[in-house]
């Protein structure tokens, strides 16, 4: 039988990258998945690329409204909500001499706002057993400059698995995380830097990673199908790094 056979899922941001591929491996291992992004035109260039039963639905990841419809049309559709994986997110560069208030807004209520009333919108609708699973970032834990908007984004998301996962505790609902290193994704491809700032960056993060490598998104996959299945029944509160040693060593 297959680890997530006749679930319900549902993978935000999944037009490409982590959720894309997460998004797939549910689909392989027997989901039901609902993947979200804000871009129509992607959403429709997966219906070649996606086999099994699934549903393609734009929603702005900042936007409480879409978070709500999501969750209706995932329950009209399906009946039922056994896990949520909460990818979308931005990644800004801006040190604090040129950090702006719409930056750093843009990127709290995309990255921290838009998780968290997307999983309030699913409360009432939520299995016993589910799975909550939040996409952290190992920069939580490091620090890097420039990044003031993203890791505190990233931290505050740590922070409320840890709440979450005392609240949905007694419903025999799980809360967890996944913090990923530096892994070969487009969201490098999303910022408001030079690109070439981007590239000496990036170009930095295999040196200091103890595989000396970067990860890929199927590996980021495969740990949110852990989390997601049974095999994890007895991790909650929990963030798993991702990371190749990069934050461990």
């Amino acid at each position: 039988m297959k680890k997530l056979e006749n679930r319900v899922a549902i993978v935000t941001g999944a037009t490409s990258g982590m959720g894309l591929q997460t998004a797939k491996k549910y689909l392989e291992e027997g989901a039901k998945v609902v993947l979200t992004g804000r871009s129509q035109e992607k959403l429709d260039a997966l219906k070649g690329q996606l086999s099994g039963d699934y549903l393609l639905l734009k929603a702005e990841a900042s936007s409480t409204a879409d978070s709500k419809e999501l969750i209706a049309k995932t329950v009209d559709h399906f009946g039922k909500i056994d896990i949520l994986f909460l990818n979308a997110g931005i990644f800004r560069l801006e040190t604090i001499d040129g950090l702006t208030e719409e930056i750093f807004d843009e990127v709290h209520n995309i990255n921290v706002r838009g998780p968290v009333f997307t999983v309030q919108a699913a409360y009432n609708y939520l299995n016993e057993g589910a799975s909550i699973i939040f996409n952290t970032s190992v920069v939580n834990v490091k620090g890097f400059g420039g990044m003031t908007a993203y890791a505190s984004s990233k931290a505050a998301l740590r922070s409320i698995v840890r709440t979450l996962a005392s609240e949905f505790g007694p419903k025999g609902i799980r809360v967890n995380a996944i913090a990923p290193g530096p892994i070969d994704t487009p969201i490098y491809g999303k910022h408001n830097v030079p690109q070439e700032n981007i590239d000496q960056m990036a170009s930095n993060f295999p040196s200091m990673v103890s595989l000396g490598r970067f990860g890929n998104a199927d590996e980021i996959a495969a740990t949110a199908l852990f989390l997601a299945s049974s095999d994890s029944s007895y991790i909650t509160g929990a963030e798993i790094p991702v990371d190749g040693g990069f934050a461990q060593v």
